[in-house]
């Protein structure tokens, strides 16, 4: 082949380059309507794949295009995974930056406070409708052989799909860290100290239910220990009946109370050996300042709360009261 056909050949190939470029940059710039589309991109999926899935749902003319500019603009590697909205009129420039600047939908889950770490795991994969094991996965992944019980804040969290169970359990995680830090800072304390104020405020979330009695708990809490006194609470048992044996059938009995385990403080003295709860930042707080009040007991009233008592002649009162509402509540019609 002599050298002027093939200056011919490659002039030809050259012009068929440009203009399949003008081509593709007229059909990147083309505005067309998206009435209201959700679109699903999934994780780890090629620019390529992603410009076919796009084309498919009709929100872009052209994958060629889209593949072609993101590769020469260097986005291929920046288009980010998620749920997208897509509503208005748009060219595909417009949708690759939708893309690359991640403007994903957003969900919340809340967690309420109280959950074992287990019931947690189990209401996020419920919630999230996404698997358990991926959550399990991702509890290991976080804290490895240390305890996990208590290491997670229940709030109210913001996610996107497709979701990163990691990513959340981290955020639960760090949010936790965050305000034992300033617990720390507040009062000056080691790392011990604020362990002892996680399993006290675990203890606080399951006794009672209601804001205003939290640091009458914590007060409790603070003086039976000073006192060396067992703590003598029911939520402490149940905890280890469920990690002893598994499971709990819900209604505590005296051989329950009597059965040791390391978190039954009817048998032992101290604090448990972990949190046996994920407490939330009230109860955080409130194990951290409890009350200036010289409680050692509470009883349930019949209200939803409960009786407090400084002596033991003050608490036996209270509960026989209770157990009179008990009856009363119990009594056929």
């Amino acid at each position: 082949m002599s050298k002027t056909v093939g200056i011919k050949i490659f002039a030809v190939i050259l012009l068929l380059a440009l203009v399949l470029a003008w081509y593709a940059w007229v059909l990147l710039q083309q505005k067309h309507d998206i009435a209201s589309q959700t679109i699903e991109i999934p994780n780890g999926v090629s620019s390529k794949s992603i410009a076919k899935l796009l084309e498919k749902e009709k929100l872009i003319p052209s994958a060629f295009a889209f593949a072609w500019w993101t590769r020469l603009s260097g986005k291929a590697s920046q288009l980010k995974p998620g749920l997208y909205h897509i509503q208005g009129q748009f060219n595909t420039l417009d949708i690759v930056d939708i893309l690359t600047q991640g403007d994903v939908l957003q969900f919340k889950v809340t967690v309420p406070e109280g959950l074992r770490t287990d019931e947690m795991l189990a209401l996020l994969s419920n919630k999230t409708n996404s698997p358990l094991h991926a959550w399990q996965q991702a509890l290991n992944d976080i804290v490895g052989e240390q305890e996990y019980e208590g290491l997670f804040l229940p709030e109210t969290y913001l996610y996107s799909k497709p979701i990163n169970p990691k990513k959340v359990l981290q955020q639960m995680y760090n949010a936790r860290e965050k305000i034992e830090a300033t617990l720390a800072q507040e009062l000056h304390w080691d790392s011990e100290q604020i362990k002892r104020n996680r399993i006290m405020a675990s203890i606080v979330e399951k006794e009672t239910a209601l804001p205003k009695e939290r640091v009458w708990v914590s007060a409790a809490i603070h003086n039976r220990l000073r006192k060396h006194m067992a703590l003598q609470m029911d939520p402490t048992v149940i905890y280890g009946l469920y990690r002893t044996k598994g499971s709990f059938n819900g209604n505590i009995r005296r051989k329950d109370l009597r059965t040791n385990t390391p978190w039954n403080t009817y048998t032992n003295k101290g604090l448990p050996p972990t949190p046996i709860c994920n407490p939330g930042a009230e109860s955080l707080r409130a194990a951290a300042y409890p009350a200036d009040v010289d409680y050692l007991y509470f009883v349930a009233d019949g209200t939803g709360g409960h009786a407090f008592a400084s002596t033991l002649a003050e608490h036996n009162a209270n509960v026989r009261k209770w157990i009179r509402i008990e009856r009363k509540m119990n009594r056929k019609p």
